[in-house]
């Protein structure tokens, strides 16, 4: 190594390398011999393994090679057998030299998603892959989500453009966004700018989505955080600059990019779990673990008055802890206050 490599220069020249070579606390997990650790008989029966990619620092000249080096990113990920990924913002045409219209970015978006179809079906994998497409002469900002045998099983289109966009020619997408069913769990999608309103998020919410991608241009910060504990999601993000990150319901975060791995992280969400207000259901928690100990996991949240019950074992399901021990999630206790509040109000 030169003596005159200053550690800015040794930075960004790692930086790729890092990316792809480190995973966050599971760098040492990489290695063959601890690949079974990923495998399916290892995983509790809700445990989805999360990949998302971030495209800071990597630039090319054409989309062509852009598609390309995400899928050179992607393939370190081969080790970790995770179940989805997400990639940035319309990322094929993002970062690269060229500059393409509308028309253009839309044929290239085509072959991004044959070759990403082509990685999903080889590496038994959901893909997330924000694109545009092409629809009734209309052109969205789009999500594409491809299946494990790399066929396409919906899009999602953006709902809040910004003005730059919409002078592009772009269309936004209905108020009601879809949500689409995988094998483990319902997911659903916001790009970029949704992040500011509340609206879709809601809405997903309201039909029961479980992880919440967000390929965006920005990172978003503790917005993100926000959304996943409002309502009681995973939110998951890819990003073109700085941090891409996985946020639990509670809004805590499971793992994210940085200088030292940034482009890339994989980590395990668990779904069988459900938040609650502290009060009055703390008073049960010595009886919960009494009877399952470690098959369970209570998670205090002291000044947010919340917990966590999370199960730890294929034969518990945390449903049925709820009902057995008459616990009502924090979404049904603030329901039936309100129900209660507005039957106050009529009778005053």
């Amino acid at each position: 190594m030169k003596k005159n490599l200053s550690r800015r220069n040794f930075i960004q020249t790692s930086a790729l390398t890092a990316g792809l070579t480190g995973l966050g606390s599971l760098t040492s997990m990489a290695s063959p011999e601890n690949k079974l650790l990923f495998s399916n008989q290892n995983k509790l029966p809700r445990e989805v393994w999360i990949a998302s990619i971030s495209q800071m620092g990597i630039n090319t000249e054409t989309s062509e090679e852009m598609v390309e080096k995400m899928l050179q990113i992607m393939s370190v990920l081969e080790n970790y057998n995770p179940d989805i990924v997400c990639l940035p913002e319309v990322f094929p045409t993002s970062n690269t030299s060229r500059r393409y219209s509308l028309e253009e970015s839309v044929k290239l978006s085509k072959n991004a998603i044959t070759r990403m179809s082509e990685y999903s079906k080889t590496n038994n994998c959901y893909i997330v892959c924000p694109v545009y497409t092409e629809e009734n002469g209309k052109i969205y900002n789009s999500a594409v989500i491809i299946n494990r045998q790399g066929k396409t099983i919906g899009e999602y289109h953006k709902i809040h453009l910004t003005e730059g966009e919409i002078s592009m020619g772009l269309a936004p997408g209905t108020l009601s966004p879809p949500v689409f069913q995988t094998d483990f769990g319902i997911i659903g999608v916001q790009i970029c700018f949704d992040l500011l309103w509340d609206d879709g998020w809601k809405k997903l919410r309201d039909q029961k989505a479980e992880i919440v991608f967000l390929p965006s241009a920005f990172p978003g910060g503790q917005m993100v955080n926000a959304k996943a504990w409002q309502n009681k999601y995973v939110v998951a993000t890819s990003t073109r600059k700085h941090t891409s990150k996985i946020c639990d319901i509670s809004g805590t975060e499971i793992d994210k990019t940085g200088i030292w791995n940034s482009n890339f992280i994989c980590a395990p969400v668990n779904l069988e779990k459900a938040i609650l207000h502290l009060w009055p259901y703390v008073r049960r928690f010595p009886d919960i673990h009494k009877k399952y100990g470690r098959d369970v996991r209570i998670t205090l949240f002291h000044e947010e008055e919340w917990a966590i019950i999370e199960s730890l074992s294929p034969d518990v399901k945390v449903k049925d802890i709820l009902k057995e021990f008459e616990l009502r999630t924090h979404e049904e206790h603030v329901r039936d206050a309100t129900i209660v509040q507005e039957k106050a109000r009529k009778e005053n």
